[in-house]
């Protein structure tokens, strides 16, 4: 059992991680590299600084307490040399305008299930419970499943946010203790696949199979993307490759078969900021969200195939 983990972000009253009023754990350390990612602050598994220029007053405290010197005032102007960062920290405590921010924080499970046991009367009311995401809870499975399964001891409605690009024993140790998957499927040809993320999908769609012969609800997630998976013959490849899954369940199945559904999310640049904070160069900034017209369309093909489509 792994008793801690790397968290960059608890988000509460979440409404787009599962059903009904969610409490989101954003855990680091993700297997893919994805051009496009929203969360940029959760592909290093490790605790890392994110300083935001526009934010800082250049009071120098940072300065006075940097062991290493990756702090420094010249004429006046803050310059911070990410080099020398050794992650400590102690430059965001007197940092009094919120230009530097750890993104990331050990934290043990007793620590994470408290944190999602304050919102319990949101999740009784409105069906809902915790997400794990990230990054990827694939890579942390011992401290994943701790989690769930004391969330489910309570009660609580459990969910996880997965890329996929992991180990089918970690991912199935994982959701032994998951009431429903949310699982990306962005692509199906490899060689796209490479260039988009940095790595090949074999392995995701081959967990994604071995997914649809469990009983666990899944929600398969396609970001849209422009110049990536937006035309009709890419996206409709996605479609064929889950319609496969969806009789996949429906022959394993012993009576009624648990759901397996799709969501497109439509690309956006509201990560532009984090990728500047965390010294990151984004690849996406010539892209332009996808319209409503081209979001419907794709999820017409969808839905015309017969899959249960929602779309953000």
């Amino acid at each position: 059992m792994s008793d801690k983990g790397v968290v960059f972000d608890i988000q509460r009253f979440s409404i787009h991680d599962g059903p009904g009023i969610r409490t989101t754990v954003f855990l680091k350390g993700c297997s893919l590299a994805c051009f496009w990612c929203h969360n940029p602050e959760g592909r290093r598994p490790r605790p890392e600084l994110m300083y935001r220029a526009d934010r800082c007053l250049a009071c120098g405290e940072c300065v006075k307490v940097c062991p290493n010197h990756a702090h420094a005032l010249t004429d006046g102007v803050h310059v911070f040399d990410r080099q020398s960062c050794k992650r400590f920290g102690e430059c965001v405590k007197v940092c009094c305008s919120g230009a530097l921010e750890m993104a990331g924080v050990w934290m043990t499970v007793d620590e994470v299930v408290e944190e999602v046991l304050v919102d319990r009367p949101f999740y009784s009311r409105s069906g809902g419970g915790v997400t794990l995401s990230g990054g990827e809870p694939g890579l942390h499975s011992a401290f994943c499943r701790e989690i769930l399964s004391r969330c489910k001891t309570e009660g609580i409605h459990t969910a996880i946010e997965t890329c996929g690009n992991c180990h089918w024993d970690d991912l199935e140790e994982i959701i032994e203790v998951t009431d429903l998957v949310m699982m990306d499927i962005k692509l199906i040809t490899p060689e796209k696949h490479r260039a988009a993320t940095g790595s090949t999908n074999e392995r995701i769609l081959g967990n994604a199979s071995r997914l649809a012969g469990t009983s666990v609800p899944i929600l398969f997630r396609t970001p849209i993307v422009p110049t990536v998976n937006d035309d009709p013959d890419e996206f409709g490849r996605i479609v064929s490759f889950i319609e496969g899954l969806v009789r996949i369940r429906s022959l394993s199945s012993n009576g009624v078969a648990q759901p397996i559904s799709l969501e497109l999310l439509p690309f956006h640049k509201m990560a532009t900021d984090k990728y500047r904070s965390l010294g990151l160069e984004y690849g996406a900034i010539g892209l332009d969200p996808p319209s409503g017209e081209k979001m419907t369309a794709l999820a017409r093909i969808a839905e015309d195939r017969g899959l249960e489509v929602a779309v953000r």
